[in-house]
């Protein structure tokens, strides 16, 4: 039995890590790579940091606007299907490769499995909520990281093929945390100290795209002391082109991206992470660190039901204000993301359906 996992950017390749390891005890897998992020901190050095085999399909989509990128990957995505003719495509999370996979499997008869099914933030502007909604609509297999997963779908009529695994993104963290802990050297090279600085990460199309939101997020980012900022290559442009990328590096400390393993530990250490991206909310939360999210809502919508997540969009006030106050209630924290055996359930499961059902 052959299966297909479809991968494109960082957030798919940290899922498929563990999930590998473990399907590959059962089964051929062939990796294809979109290219969706396709600079080496953000592509290749994330694949070596997780013990990643390289992609057997590099497809070089690159950079462009959604419905071109988006069509590029299904083009290319299907003639790999057509010649490798895997009994499953798998998935992951709600990128543009998350959708492109999907379609192009399911028009060809390929079953679907998606990894991280079920997540809602009901804004239908995010492109990211549309990919969810239309991959889970067309997949045979959803494997949720959470109970509200299951109840999104289940509210959408969507109840077969629906399993409740926990996080995969769990297991990738408790098998990487000690190496990271052990192997970086970031807190050192950057000179600062565990709890004494705030992490930030801003990628959003909705907030990177629109002057005077970047514009606001710089505002406040300039009056937070000890501030590292990983600077993604959109947001990057976009600060030059808008004339503020001079006024934020002065006042910031902005470094370049960086890897998986220094990542884990940047956000271990953090007073407090600032983000907008949906996998630093949850990684936040996995490392039980307050995060301050800078957008007005979330998928991850148990993060702020616990106390762990506070959402203030692009107001320079509100982002100010809960850097400075904003404290989670330690004693709501609820361990929403599974067990660290998301992997070897998903795993699991489908053996059991392509060898007649789970």
């Amino acid at each position: 039995m052959k299966v297909m996992s479809v991968v494109g950017a960082r957030p798919n390749f940290i899922k498929l890590a563990p999930l590998s390891k473990e399907v590959r005890k059962k089964f051929d897998e062939v990796v294809a790579h979109t290219g969706q992020h396709y600079d080496y901190e953000m592509d290749r050095l994330f694949f070596e940091q997780l013990g990643l085999p390289d992609p057997d399909y590099h497809l070089g989509v690159g950079s462009g606007t959604h419905g071109h990128q988006t069509g590029e990957m299904l083009k290319k995505i299907e003639e790999v299907l057509i010649s490798e003719k895997p009994d499953l495509a798998i998935v992951f999370g709600d990128t543009n490769s998350t959708l492109a996979g999907a379609l192009a499997a399911v028009k060809l008869h390929i079953p679907v499995a998606h990894v991280e099914a079920g997540l809602r933030s009901y804004d239908k502007r995010m492109p990211e909520e549309i990919n969810r909604i239309l991959t889970d609509h067309c997949s045979d297999l959803l494997f949720c990281p959470t109970e509200r997963a299951v109840d999104n779908l289940k509210r959408e009529g969507i109840t077969e093929g629906v399993y409740l695994t926990g996080d995969v993104m769990v297991d990738a963290i408790s098998q990487n945390i000690k190496i990271a802990e052990e192997t970086s050297d970031i807190l050192r090279e950057l000179g600062i100290k565990p709890k004494d600085y705030f992490l930030a990460t801003v990628h959003r199309a909705e907030n990177t795209d629109t002057f005077n939101r970047l514009k606001n997020i710089v505002d406040a980012f300039c009056e937070i002391e000890n501030l590292i900022f990983p600077c993604h290559p959109r947001t990057e442009k976009f600060l030059r082109r808008y004339g503020l990328w001079d006024r934020l590096r002065k006042d910031v400390g902005i470094i370049k991206p960086v890897g998986y393993l220094d990542m884990l530990v940047l956000e271990k250490n953090a007073k407090k992470i600032i983000t907008d991206s949906g996998g630093v909310q949850k990684e936040a939360y996995i490392f039980k660190v307050p995060c301050v999210t800078l957008r007005e809502t979330t998928e991850w919508i148990e993060t702020v039901e616990d106390g762990w997540n506070v959402l203030v969009g692009a107001d320079k006030e509100k982002i100010l204000k809960a850097v400075r106050e904003f404290e989670p209630n330690k004693d709501s924290y609820g361990h929403r993301f599974g067990d660290g055996r998301a992997s070897e359930k998903i795993a699991v499961i489908v053996e059991g359906y392509l060898g007649g059902g789970p």
